[in-house]
């Protein structure tokens, strides 16, 4: 469960990443009890809020989990490794951003290094 803990924690800190890249304060200010749920209203503004807030509550809280079974360092380093591979699947498959082969290469790097550390890593905690 630990190591499904850090996936889910590194794909909420994925998507809190974007909800803090389109959060405006000034759009804030637009927001008004009458239009708040409205597209063209406060909508825009309010969902990347609720998903800061939402997306950082979900990542601290199942990366708190993994921390309890898992060593500090193994635990950080995979959960930030984890994201930057979500990171860049949303951008190859949602924002349609082309990849080099030699960013493909270091991509499945990453991914041997987190198996590595899965496998072959220092013995896990007890809870």
């Amino acid at each position: 469960m630990r190591w499904l803990f850090l996936l889910i924690a590194s794909l909420f800190e994925a998507l809190w990443t974007y909800s803090v890249k389109y959060f405006s304060l000034t759009n804030l200010k637009t927001i008004r009890f009458d239009n708040f749920y409205k597209m063209d209203g406060g909508l825009p503004a309010l969902i990347p809020l609720l998903g800061y807030i939402i997306f950082g509550v979900g990542n601290i809280f199942f990366f708190s989990l993994a921390l309890k079974s898992l060593s500090n360092s193994t635990a950080y380093s995979v959960w930030t490794a984890m994201t930057i591979v979500v990171l860049k699947l949303i951008e190859l498959l949602y924002f349609k951003q082309k990849i080099s082969v030699v960013e493909f290469c270091f991509i499945i790097m990453i991914i041997v290094g987190i198996m590595g550390l899965k496998f072959y890593g220092p013995p896990e905690k007890t809870v």
